[in-house]
C-alpha cells in the first residue's frame, strides 16, 4: 500500500471509532460526567472539607488531576476491549485481516479511537471539575504529554484484552478486577506518604500511581514520584503491550479459528 492509501485505512478506523463512541453519547459520554461529579460532591465537598489540606493543596484541587485521569483510563481501555471484541463476534475483523492494511495500521486505528473518546471524556470531566475549583495547569507540556501517553497505553491494553476474550464477560473481567483497585490505590484519593513505610514500598509496585502523580505534577506542579521514573515506566509499558499487540495480530492469535 502507498502512504496515501495507508493514511486513507487508517482515517477510516479511526473516524468509524470516533462515530461510534459519538453516536452513544448517553452511554459513553455522559456517565464519566455524572460520576465525576458525584465524585467531586462526595470525596471533595463533603469529605474533603473535613480532611483539609493534603500536600499542601486543598483537598478539592488535589484529587481534580487523580479524577480526570481516572475517567481518561477507564474510557480508553473501554472502547477498544468493547469495539475490537464487537468486530471479533460479528466476524468483521475478517475482513480487514484479508485486506491489504497492515497490521500496524489496524491496531493505531483502533488505539487511536480509544485515546479520542479519552481524550472527549477528559475534557469534559474537566469541565465538570471547574464547577467544583478554580483549575491551573502548572507545565501544559508535562499534562498534554501524560495524558495522551495513558490514554495510548490503555488503549493497547484494551486492544490485548479484546483479542484474548472469547465472550463478553471476559471484556469485563480485567476492568472490575484490575484496573478498578489499582486505580483506586494509585494516589487518586490520597498521597503514599500517607501510608506507613510498608505500604509505601507495596504502592510503588502500582503503575498508575506514576501515572497519576506525573498528571498531578503537570497540573499541580507536586508528585510523591520523581517524573523521569515516571516518563519512563509508561513509556516502557508503550513498547511493551505494543510489541504483543503487534505479536497477537501478526499471529491471528485470539483472531483466527
Amino acid at each position: 500500500m502507498s502512504a496515501k492509501e495507508i493514511y486513507i485505512a487508517f482515517q477510516t478506523i479511526l473516524v468509524k471509532e470516533i462515530l461510534r463512541f459519538v453516536r452513544i453519547w448517553i452511554q459513553t459520554l455522559l456517565p464519566p460526567a455524572i460520576t465525576t461529579a458525584l465524585y467531586f460532591v462526595i470525596f471533595g465537598s463533603l469529605i474533603g472539607s473535613q480532611i483539609g489540606d493534603m500536600e499542601g493543596f486543598a483537598y478539592m484541587d488535589f484529587i481534580v488531576p487523580g479524577l480526570i485521569l481516572m475517567a481518561v483510563i477507564t474510557n480508553s481501555y473501554a472502547n477498544v476491549v468493547s469495539s475490537f471484541y464487537s468486530s471479533k463476534f460479528q466476524h468483521n475483523i475478517e475482513e480487514m485481516l484479508i485486506s491489504p492494511t497492515p497490521n500496524y495500521v489496524i491496531l493505531l486505528g483502533h488505539v487511536a479511537g480509544g485515546v479520542a473518546r479519552g481524550l472527549f471524556v477528559g475534557f469534559i470531566v474537566t469541565g465538570v471539575s471547574l464547577f467544583f475549583t478554580d483549575l491551573s495547569i502548572d507545565n501544559w507540556f508535562i499534562t498534554t504529554l501524560v495524558i495522551l501517553l495513558t490514554a495510548f497505553l490503555f488503549s493497547l491494553a484494551g486492544f490485548i484484552n479484546a483479542v484474548y476474550a472469547n465472550s463478553f464477560d471476559d471484556i469485563t473481567i480485567i476492568p472490575t478486577f484490575v484496573l478498578t483497585p489499582l486505580t483506586y490505590l494509585g494516589g487518586v484519593f490520597y498521597s503514599i506518604k500517607m501510608l506507613p513505610d510498608f505500604w509505601q514500598d507495596v504502592s510503588l509496585a502500582n503503575p498508575i500511581l506514576y501515572m497519576v502523580n506525573a498528571f498531578r505534577y503537570g497540573i499541580l506542579g507536586a508528585s510523591d514520584i520523581a517524573i523521569g521514573t515516571a516518563f519512563g515506566l509508561i513509556i516502557g509499558f508503550i513498547i511493551l503491550l505494543f510489541g504483543w499487540a503487534m505479536y497477537l495480530l501478526n499471529n491471528g492469535i485470539g483472531i483466527r479459528k
